[in-house]
């Protein structure tokens, strides 16, 4: 276990836990996990890297506690206790008496081969999963604490450091010069969207979205554990990584997603997280978060790469992994061309099932009317309203502001760079229009999917809906049919027109906007 950045002393402690308990040890770049029985003992390396400063007993004390603290938001059942390690160096007791010689974060250990990230290289994740952890990070995120507007927490010149500190730790690694010419076109990247970006930065953090977050929320930190996902092990060595943007956290996941190449089930996740906050505003800064969160993955690849130097393998997979996510950074640097796709439809057929599939697979956000709707007028999402045919939330008042939201909604996600599909009946030429007005004042593509099934099934997927935001009955359904304005011959040039009884309707949908993909 060689690593040159810890002392003789800490490597003679662990060697003599190792010998002296039977234990396995996991080893990342700033710890050691002995797993003995049915718990794991964590201890801090005495490093100080400057982002992080374990170099003392007493700091490695503080943030053992902190870890604690932190991580039972998540995982009560899971940290224990924070332990004293006693003795000396070459006969170390765990929870032994007198002076302590070093500390652990006692845990209960979960079950082997049920993390995250090994389930995503065996190709084992799967859309329950993801739906999952898209509740519990936007439940989770609905929780915490919200940062002060005079903290220092979440302003735009501390965003900057740690994205430029990112720079600082990677150059003096030895890299290639090629490598070298990438990390400066991001740099400059960078310093480019900072600047553009900065005022909104500090917009976010009055509007409370600055908040005390996990802080490395990617799938290594994720188990599951009787068909439950747990989250676990949060940032404890320095606040300012931790009170962060609640998109710099999910940006680290989406990335994560798209690294072990799970580029649906990233969209997929993060459409649900939005339909769960509304945080539609948020898109404007995910670009930088996930170019800074995928350079945090790139650093990180290259110290574990230092620290187990004489480890040939493992040495081409840190290689590896910088490459892909310095890949995975320069992508986001690009712009793609966005465009605005709005449904039509009745209530039944196929348009939220349908377009959230399409978001999947071409990178799309979906905004779903039947959730902005109750989300507007204080509502939650699967709440009985009452509301009748014309009256409450479904009066022409409410719909006309209700569109008028979601055309918010659906500027803010085209001015961020992304494409969206507005979800909605849009069954009224006004509403339609409106949309197409917004598409060409942005300067981007416009199409309308219309979707039909037969009067039959429509009326059987009303009946047999459960949990759902939408508050449509048959008789809503038939007030639809005979209110609804027909798609003009002059918007039939943007429409695709698909039939939700075929069993290929996305493949046709594919056919229509694969181009599109992201």
């Amino acid at each position: 276990m060689s690593n040159n950045t810890t002392t003789d002393s800490s490597l003679s402690l662990i060697n003599a836990l190792f010998d002296n308990n039977a234990c396995n040890i996991i080893q990342t770049h700033i710890s050691w996990v002995l797993l003995i029985g049915q718990h794991a003992y964590k201890i801090k390396k005495p490093v100080n890297f400057g982002f992080l400063d374990f170099s003392t007993l007493e700091k490695r004390r503080f943030f053992c506690n902190e870890e604690l603290r932190l991580n039972r938001r998540l995982a009560a059942e899971l940290y224990l206790d924070v332990i004293p390690i006693t003795g000396t160096p070459d006969h170390p007791l765990i929870g032994g008496p007198g002076n302590p010689i070093e500390y652990a974060v006692k845990m209960i250990r979960f079950p082997a081969g049920q993390l995250l990230s090994g389930r995503a290289e065996r190709g084992q994740l799967d859309t329950d999963l993801i739906d999952q952890l898209s509740s519990i990070v936007a439940n989770f995120h609905d929780s915490i604490d919200r940062t002060g507007e005079n903290s220092l927490y979440g302003d735009s010149a501390n965003i900057k450091h740690w994205f430029d500190e990112n720079f600082d730790h990677i150059r003096p690694l030895p890299i290639e010069d090629t490598q070298q010419q990438q990390l400066q076109n991001l740099q400059q990247w960078g310093d480019s969207e900072w600047r553009k970006l900065a005022n909104v930065m500090q917009q976010r953090k009055l509007q409370g979205y600055v908040r005390e977050c996990h802080g490395d929320l990617h799938l290594g930190n994720m188990t599951l554990i009787n068909g439950k996902v747990t989250l676990f092990d949060c940032i404890e060595f320095n606040p300012l990584l931790r009170w962060i943007d609640v998109i710099s956290e999910v940006a680290l996941l989406f990335i994560d997603l798209l690294h072990f190449d799970y580029s649906r089930y990233a969209y997929r996740f993060l459409n649900r997280y939005l339909q769960h906050t509304g945080d539609y505003q948020g898109l404007a800064l995910l670009r930088y978060y996930l170019v800074y969160r995928a350079l945090v993955r790139a650093k990180v690849s290259l110290l574990r790469m230092v620290q187990l130097q004489g480890d040939d393998a493992a040495t081409k997979q840190s290689r590896c992994e910088y490459a892909a996510f310095t890949d995975l950074a320069g992508r986001f640097t690009k712009s793609c061309q966005p465009f605005l796709i709005i449904t039509h439809g009745y209530s039944g057929s196929g348009k939220s099932t349908i377009a959230s599939q399409l978001a999947e697979q071409i990178g799309a956000f979906q905004i779903r009317s039947d959730i902005e709707r109750k989300r507007l007028f204080g509502y939650l999402t699967n709440a009985q309203t009452a509301s009748n045919i014309d009256d409450g939330l479904y009066s022409q008042e409410a719909s006309l502001k209700t569109y008028q939201h979601l055309k918010g909604l659906a500027q803010a996600v085209l001015e961020a760079g992304f494409p969206v599909i507005i979800d909605a009946a849009f069954l009224r030429a006004g509403q339609r229009e409106l949309f197409r007005q917004l598409a060409s004042d942005c300067g981007v593509p416009f199409h309308i999917i219309a979707f039909q099934a037969s009067d039959q099934e429509l009326s059987r997927r009303i009946r047999q809906r459960q949990n759902d935001a939408s508050e449509a009955t048959v008789a809503v359904l038939h007030q639809q049919q005979q209110s609804a304005q027909s798609l003009s011959e002059q918007e039939q040039s943007s429409v695709v027109t698909i039939n939700t009884e075929s069993d290929n309707a996305l493949e046709a949908l594919l056919n229509s906007f694969g181009r599109y993909v992201q």
